[in-house]
């Protein structure tokens, strides 16, 4: 089991850890990792490993999770079981998703409360994200008020509460556990809240901010209706 650290610390840029497996010398499992996997519409982290003994530096181009273990996919080849090694995240990259993240919490959330709508997808980018949705009345002159409300909960800057609980006390105390119309994945029995002060709160394994105010602002740049109730929103950050 890796343990995971980017899930009660999302800015820990960097981080030492030690080699457990090496396998076909381009995998490496560490006993521990903040770099992200490409998970839940969340993109991987890049950066690089340096191997403390004599600073030779891996570079970090693919990262996945395999049950509890995460796998990083490095280049050149030569790290071996054992090693100890720094692992420095590719911030500017890992920053941006959180920004989208937190973004897509907010203006998901505001649509699920104004028009009921459940999300049925999204895929983070670095320059626009999207967020699939169900909706039987797709009034598509309602989105620039969904904006506008999101951008409101990002101007009062309101703190984002990251714990760890059981599934068994998330379920007691939340009425759902994710605007996910598919539900959460029922062999996780410890759930990652993130809550939005006096907003929101859910499931989420995604990296996210301290707070709202620095996602700056988001904006709405295309709807497209997927067919009979399917929908699809693309966004923006606002710098």
């Amino acid at each position: 089991m890796t343990e995971v650290l980017y899930l009660l610390d999302c800015y820990l840029k960097e981080f030492e850890a030690t080699v457990e497996s090496v396998k076909d010398d381009k995998y490496v499992v560490l006993d521990k990792t903040a770099f992200y996997p490409n998970a839940g519409g969340q993109p991987y982290d890049t950066g690089k490993l340096v191997r403390l003994s004599d600073n030779a530096e891996f570079s970090i181009v693919f990262v996945a999770k395999f049950g509890d273990v995460i796998s990083h996919e490095f280049t050149p080849a030569g790290l071996q079981a054992g090693d100890q090694v720094k692992g420095i995240i590719e911030w500017d990259r890992r920053y941006r998703h959180m920004r989208m993240h937190t973004a897509a919490h907010v203006i998901a959330n505001v649509i699920e409360k104004e028009a009921g709508a459940l999300i049925t997808g999204n895929q983070l980018g670095l320059d626009k994200s999207r967020i699939d949705f169900s909706l039987d009345n797709f009034d598509r002159e309602k989105f620039k008020e969904y904006e506008e409300k999101a951008n409101q909960i990002i101007k009062e800057n309101r703190k984002v509460n990251l714990s760890i609980v059981s599934r068994e006390e998330a379920e007691q105390s939340l009425k759902k556990l994710t605007t996910l119309a598919k539900g959460f994945p029922p062999e996780i029995k410890q759930v990652r809240l993130v809550e939005i002060e006096n907003f929101t709160i859910e499931g989420c394994g995604g990296t996210h901010l301290a707070s709202t105010g620095e996602i700056k602002g988001v904006r709405i740049i295309n709807l497209e209706n997927k067919g009979k109730n399917n929908r699809r929103m693309y966004y923006e950050l606002v710098d």
